[in-house]
């Protein structure tokens, strides 16, 4: 397993940070798999997948340098430098473009496991990776990203809650596959037997994605060190499910999207975050739910969750049902 000491001082100043080159990123690693994992995420590789297939067949240097770069066990470690706070993709994706081509073929050979193929012993390996890079976050993130960014928001405040709750152990005990609190100033980061690594005095930061099952960790030692992260999955799939058009009309369709997405416990800041709404519009529809007993609350450490009842179960369901009749 791979482990990072880190000291009590490190982990206090740790912090969750959001990174448009790491969803981006994970947008990559989602369109190379072409596996989804929930109807969402199925609708995104149909509407992108075959642009990034023509894209790829037309330059065999970038299809290799993804192949490539994508290792079975590592990654590439210039594909992926650690993010920074409030930084834009183009300040993100300019540390790409700015590695060192010897880094750069480096970094692939370890990640091949072998040696360099032919075609990628080149000069211009960063900034073809910057490219593709851009080109996945103009062509397939940025149309989607204030809605991915409310998600990701949603995650990080389900994550301070649980810290609030269980401490850090409980919070990186279920970052991702992998992760655990070993004891003794020892993180786990991975399964992977690699050496462990002295962060200590470092900055440390977590980074919520939502295309990636797994995640990575990347650094710029000895300054900066990240472990990026799935966000969880009821946040990751929220708002594929359709609110049905007789429920909206029933309630509004406004309410009915909030019940639709109680069908987990969230939270009123959550629920912000992932419907776009503001906080008085959701404390209003919260408030009229509550009244007729199609949610219930109940308190989890310092927040409080809503969920449906059973009668709000039974309603959604049977007007989901209904709209299926009617269609």
């Amino acid at each position: 397993m791979g482990w990072w000491q880190v000291n009590a001082d490190t982990l206090a100043g740790s912090r969750f940070v959001l990174s448009p080159l790491a969803e981006t990123f994970a947008s990559l690693k989602l369109l190379y798999s072409g596996v989804a994992s929930h109807p969402g995420e199925r609708g995104w590789l149909d509407a992108h997948l075959p642009a990034y297939r023509r894209l790829l067949a037309a330059d065999p240097v970038a299809a290799q340098l993804v192949r490539s770069g994508l290792g079975r066990d590592w990654i590439a470690d210039f594909l992926t430098p650690a993010p920074r706070e409030r930084e834009t993709f183009e300040e993100e994706v300019a540390r790409v473009r700015s590695a060192s081509p010897e880094a750069a073929r480096g970094h692939l050979t370890v990640s091949l496991r072998g040696p360099l193929p032919a075609r990628l012993h080149r000069d211009d390996l960063p900034e073809r990776a910057a490219d593709l890079l851009t080109w996945v976050w103009t062509e397939a993130v940025r149309p989607y990203w204030a809605r991915r960014r409310r998600v990701l928001e949603a995650d990080v405040v389900a994550r301070t809650a649980q810290l609030g709750q269980g401490g850090w152990a409980a919070v990186l005990d279920e970052l991702r596959p992998g992760t655990r609190w070993l004891g003794e100033n020892r993180f786990q980061v991975n399964l992977h037997a690699y050496p462990p690594r002295e962060i200590s005095g470092a900055q440390l930061f977590f980074v919520p994605v939502t295309p990636q099952r797994i995640g990575w960790v990347s650094w710029e030692e000895p300054h900066r060190y990240a472990v990026v992260y799935p966000c969880a999955g009821v946040l990751a799939g929220g708002g594929s499910e359709a609110v049905p058009a007789s429920l909206g009309a029933l309630l509004g369709s406004a309410r009915a999207a909030v019940l639709v997405l109680l069908g987990s416990p969230m939270s009123t800041s959550q629920l912000v975050a992932v419907t776009g709404q503001r906080l008085g519009s959701v404390g209003r529809h919260l408030r009229v739910l509550l009244d007729a007993r199609l949610v219930e609350r109940r308190r989890a450490g310092r927040s409080v969750l809503y969920s449906r009842t059973p009668a709000g179960e039974v309603l959604v369901k049977a007007q989901s049902g209904d709209d299926t009749e009617r269609s």
